[in-house]
């Protein structure tokens, strides 16, 4: 499970942060394997933008399910910094925190320029040598004539196991995947086409590592899951409009269903809504499982993760438990390892 810590109309943002640990729990009890959380700035639908304190927290309230970042906006941060917030949660929780990694700023560019981010030269990217340097810092060392070995620059406390994902929308994560030899998250969620093309290329230019002899994926997808097709249908709207707004330069929290409802749209923007729900899976948990199946098979996927833009926390979590026990989770996947 991937959670956005969705920030519905109307509610409060530290009540979003409050439902992620609530959800975190019932992903535990329903026998999800991971549970990962966002970084996102400035964003009214999400009230995550500070993922290793979200999950030092979740750390401590959960006690099997695997934690992570999905993602750690590298560009934002300095890889020392994320590499000993890392290793400090794998000492609170050994076996069970992943670190993934992107590219994205997390937020439009008057946030990036917030977050003091250095300005880029058009072509250049610094993501391939971040990420270079936080699995240097987490165990892979540096050459002996590098300024980090010279001075004995090192993260305590270390964390050499700690599993490192790579996280992309785009072809730019899969290919840095492949590089290192890293398993790779293509985010289906965000661009369905883009994410198919991303898993090809990984595989096809995957280099084994120690850490990786062979590929391995995460696809993450957005799913809402409901009794009937109809109110899946009425919840997974709320999430397509807020994106139709987001496209159109309105950042706002994800609308209620009941505001959807009412809410009178161009032919434009019935075409966005009606395009956007056609990547969202959703319907009943038989139409869930067999859409699941479908782009199990069609990506090739080790796991598939699941995320959601329902604005109620009691229907997401009802949406989540729903495709849990249609899958039988709970007596599957509760003592599996990383």
């Amino acid at each position: 499970m991937l959670d956005l810590s969705v920030v519905g109309e109307g509610h409060d943002p530290a009540q979003a942060v409050r439902d992620t640990v609530a959800l975190a729990r019932s992903a535990e009890r329903d026998g999800f394997r991971r549970f990962w959380v966002a970084e996102h700035h400035s964003f009214p639908a999400s009230g995550s933008p500070a993922p290793a304190v979200l999950l030092a927290h979740l750390a401590a309230s959960t006690s099997t399910i695997r934690l992570g970042s999905g993602g750690v906006m590298l560009t934002n941060h300095a890889p020392l910094v994320v590499a000993e917030q890392f290793g400090v949660l794998e000492a609170l929780a050994p076996g069970r925190v992943d670190l993934g990694l992107g590219r994205s700023p997390g937020g439009l560019p008057a946030v990036a320029r917030a977050l003091r981010r250095a300005p880029q030269e058009p072509g250049d990217d610094p993501f391939p040598a971040l990420v270079e340097e936080v699995l240097g810092f987490l165990g892979s060392g540096f050459p002996a004539d590098h300024p980090y070995t010279r001075d004995h620059v090192h993260v305590v406390p270390g964390s050499p196991d700690l599993p490192v994902w790579i996280l992309g929308s785009g072809t730019t994560g899969a290919q840095v995947a492949a590089r290192f030899g890293l398993p790779f998250a293509a985010a289906y969620h965000i661009n369905p086409e883009q994410a198919l093309r991303a898993l090809d290329l990984y595989r096809a230019g995957f280099r084994p590592s120690a850490a990786l002899p062979e590929p391995r994926t995460i696809v993450s997808v957005n799913v809402t899951c409901a009794p009937d097709e109809a109110e899946a249908e009425r919840l997974a709207t709320a999430g397509a409009v807020m994106m139709m707004r987001a496209r159109q330069g309105i950042q706002a929290a994800v609308p209620a269903p009941e505001t959807v409802a009412d809410h009178s749209r161009t032919p434009e923007e019935r075409d966005f809504v009606e395009g956007w729900l056609g990547t969202v899976v959703h319907g009943t948990p038989a139409t869930v499982r067999a859409s699941l199946a479908g782009l199990h098979a069609r990506t090739g996927a080790d796991e598939l993760m699941l995320t959601s833009l329902i604005p109620g926390r009691a229907e997401r979590e009802r949406s989540y438990a729903l495709v849990a026990a249609e899958f039988g989770l709970s007596a599957r996947l509760g003592n599996l390892s990383a």
